[in-house]
């Protein structure tokens, strides 16, 4: 039986332990406060990220860290713009050479790091995967049928990650292209946020088609000028994350641009949203990577433009579609 800590204590890390002890995992998930640590083990709960959803037998929920001195593997599901300052919190009880997965899905700012490099900078040289794709954690909690990808450059490291999650209900699949990963998760919820500016302001499934399309080749261009493969961008991690981000009624991200394309400010809509919607934060590090690399990114310059420079979303979409002509696929 391994033994599994899960940093974090909001929906994805609920939602990941109910998968791991189903697998028969010893799972202990860390919460930021003994106060709420009570509250989800008295209700068996957690009803601030993912209420609903009884808490399986099997989990334990506790502020101590020093249970991750003895776990076997250890889960990230800290939001990208807290997890070095709790990874610093914690970094005495991280024992040296245990394994990292990381479920963070964003970019940090100022620093513009990958998950998997903020925790090997803190915690230490060790293996590191990422695991990503379509996988909202209500659909997950609820086992309806879900697919990911778990990518490490350890090969052996990968494999495990995906013996130990693997469900009737939930399918992991290996890759050893770790960056790509990481960008795919990271860069599809800047464009979630277009998705649901496209809602907000009234248009059709034309106006999304075209989105999810030009946006997968955003995403590609600048994840490969990074050091992904272009075909990881075609995957769970790519395309697939980005479909249920601009469509499905549980993204963050999109509820974002929903309200924004309806008129609200983003000081505004920001308080009102459960959890933390990563693009909002990740789209400074897109555009700042875009520049430092010569890489075009309009979609996400113009979500840019709307949240930070106060640019009005139906002048943003004219602005892209009034872009200079050009082939949709350039020779060579």
């Amino acid at each position: 039986m391994e033994k599994v800590a899960i940093l974090g204590d909001g929906a994805w890390g609920s939602a990941l332990a109910t998968v791991l002890v189903e697998r028969g995992a010893s799972v202990i998930q860390w919460a930021h406060s003994e106060q709420v640590a009570e509250q989800m083990n008295l209700h068996r709960e957690n009803r601030r990220y993912l209420p609903g959803f009884p808490i399986p037998e099997g989990i334990t929920v506790s502020p101590d860290p020093t249970f991750f001195e003895h776990a076997d593997l250890i889960v990230s599901a800290v939001p990208s713009r807290y997890l070095r300052e709790v990874l610093v919190q914690l970094r005495e009880h991280l024992r040296k050479g245990r394994p990292f997965i990381s479920a963070t899905k964003g970019l940090e700012i100022p620093g513009k790091k990958r998950a998997t490099e903020i925790i090997t900078e803190v915690a230490g040289d060790r293996a590191v995967a990422a695991i990503s794709g379509p996988s909202h954690a209500e659909e997950v909690a609820a086992r309806m049928p879900t697919a990911v990808v778990a990518a490490s450059e350890d090969p052996g490291l990968a494999l495990r990650v995906q013996d130990l999650f693997t469900t009737e209900r939930f399918r992991v699949y290996t890759s050893d292209d770790l960056v790509g990963v990481e960008y795919g998760g990271a860069l599809k919820n800047v464009l979630s946020i277009a998705g649901g500016l496209v809602d907000g302001l009234g248009f059709g499934d034309n106006t999304k088609a075209a989105l999810l399309t030009r946006g997968q080749t955003e995403m590609a261009r600048l994840g490969v000028a990074l050091g992904g493969r272009p075909e990881t961008f075609s995957g769970l991690s790519g395309i697939g994350d980005l479909v249920v981000s601009c469509v499905s009624p549980h993204g963050r991200n999109r509820a974002v641009g929903e309200r924004i394309g309806r008129g609200a400010k983003l000081e505004d809509v920001l308080p009102t949203i459960p959890g933390v919607p990563e693009g909002v934060t990740t789209v400074r590090a897109v555009v700042e990577l875009a520049d430092e690399h010569g890489v075009d990114m309009p979609i996400s310059r113009e979500i840019h433009a709307v949240l930070f420079d106060g640019k009005n979303p139906l002048e943003a979409v004219r602005d892209l579609m009034t872009r200079q002509q050009k082939d949709e696929i350039p020779a060579g």
